[in-house]
This record gives C-alpha cells, structure tokens and sequence, in this order.
C-alpha cells in the first residue's frame, strides 16, 4: 500500500484523523501523525519513556497556559509568560489558583496507554446452540500508567503479549536465536 512509504502513510492517517475530528466538531482540526521505526526492545523502550516523561511536561505547561488564557490573557501573552520558567514556578503559579496537579488524575498528567489485550468472549454455535468460548483482542485504555521502573516493567510486558513466539524450523529443528 503507497509503495510502504511512510510519509504517504504519515499524510494520509493526519488528513483522516483531521476530517474526522473536524467533522464531528462541525470545527477546523489538524493532526500530525508520525511512524516511529524502532528496531530493538531497548529502542521501543527508550522512545516510550521519552514520549512518558514528554507528557508530563506538557500537560503541567497546557494547565498554565489555559489557566493564563482562562484570565484573560492572549496567546502570546499567556506563551511568553511561561517561557523560562520553571518547573517549580509552574506548580506555583497552578497552585497560587487553587490547582494542585499531582492531585490531578494521572491520565490528565501522563496521558494514557493503549494496547490491546485478549479477552474471552462466550457466544452461541449456530447449529446447535452450545455454549462456544472465543478469544477476541480489545483496545484496552490504560488510564493509571505507572511511573519510572514500573513503566518500563509495564512496556516490557505489553512488548512480550504483542509479540508471537518464533515459528518452528522445518523438521522439528531448534532456532538458535530464541
């Protein structure tokens, strides 16, 4: 599909994702989608505690900025005013406002983590009307993700659900690289 390559790939899930928003909103939306090759366990890892620890940053800087914009101040203004400061200041300024964000829930600080997860799922056979049971994948929606270690103990184990168990070699052989 597109020729496998990414910025198609990128382009086309940006301008589905935006039309779809915008509709729903009866508003202007623009996405960016972006196709991480990762090709190792530690260089998944890696990313997601980046993009973990990028979160949080940006939702304690989104809580400022819409808290300065909800008084009235414009974009600019409310963008300039946050430039340098610290993270200390940021807690202050939300908390001189009656807002404590570690209070906050933890996906409106860290965002959340989807993954999908086998479920067993009880249906009927048709022809007899039996009782069959079926496993089925659901998007799953983390909203407690856990932090520092326990996050990449938590992505380790969504990397090995994910990831099928090699296939065996004709005649039975034993792969070396399992």
């Amino acid at each position: 599909m597109f020729g496998r390559k990414l910025r198609k790939y990128e382009s086309i899930l940006a301008g589905e994702a935006s039309a779809k928003f915008a509709r729903l909103l009866d508003d202007h939306a623009a996405f960016d989608a972006r196709i991480s090759q990762l090709p190792t366990e530690k260089d998944v890892i890696d990313y997601l505690r980046w993009r973990h620890e990028d979160a949080h940053r940006n939702a304690l800087g989104g809580h400022c900025y819409w808290l300065l914009r909800s008084q009235g101040l414009t974009d600019r203004a409310a963008t300039r005013q946050l430039e340098g400061q610290s993270v200390a200041d940021r807690n202050e300024l939300l908390f001189q406002h009656g807002i404590q964000f570690n209070d906050l829930p933890a996906w409106q600080k860290r965002g959340v983590g989807l993954h999908y997860r086998d479920v067993e799922h009880v249906g009927r056979d048709g022809r007899d009307g039996s009782a069959v049971v079926t496993t089925r994948r659901r998007l799953h929606v983390e909203f407690e993700l856990p932090l520092g270690m326990a996050y990449t103990t938590f992505v380790r184990q969504r990397i090995e659900e994910a990831t099928p168990p090699p296939k065996p070699l004709p005649g039975g052989e034993e792969r070396s690289d399992a």
